[in-house]
């Protein structure tokens, strides 16, 4: 199996590269259960977020505990927008995503009650790696409808094309 390796903080990782549609592989980045790759992208992240930010958004899962640490680093509070709409949501702001490692239509949601904690504040969206910018762009529409301004976007990894718009430890390359 072909490898990338990767440098977060303190904290080197060996990479799969895995291929996600025909011709394009890419090197799979999974934070989720690692405890030291988290902690050391959300210490790390922390150091780069704009003054000026009131709020954190993140979707869910992946970067869920991205935006833990970096919430206890920066003392902001986060918000988390889901990726199915849940019975005992009021009135749900919801918009549809395809990301590159799904490959298929995906939901993402806002709970009407969590519109007040985003409406006139500066945001900033967390995520793992931004990689197509589907995500990111259906985050953007959610905050901005509801009032927010993003204000910043930072991630651990960008991948494939470069984007200067998000503050970033890294950069990783797509395989073809």
């Amino acid at each position: 199996m072909k490898t990338y390796s990767v440098q977060v903080g303190p904290v080197t990782r060996v990479l799969p590269i895995v291929e996600v549609a025909p011709g394009v592989s890419v090197a799979l980045f999974n934070m989720l259960g690692d405890t030291q790759v988290t902690e050391a992208a959300g210490i790390e992240l922390a150091k780069l977020l704009p003054a000026e930010i009131e709020v954190l958004v993140t979707p869910e899962v992946k970067a869920l505990g991205l935006a833990h640490v970096l919430s206890r680093e920066s003392g902001l509070p986060y918000i988390v927008i889901r990726k199915t709409q849940k019975p005992y949501m009021i009135d749900p702001v919801a918009r549809e995503v395809v990301s590159i490692t799904t490959g298929k239509p995906q939901l993402l949601v806002l709970d009407g009650l969590d519109v007040e904690k985003i409406r006139g504040k500066k945001v900033a969206i967390v995520d793992d790696v931004v990689s197509s910018g589907g995500t990111l762009a259906s985050l953007r529409l959610i905050i901005e409808e509801v009032g927010g301004e993003v204000a910043a976007v930072v991630a651990v990894f960008t991948e494939g094309q470069e984007r200067p718009e998000v503050l970033a430890l890294g950069h990783l390359p797509l395989f073809t």
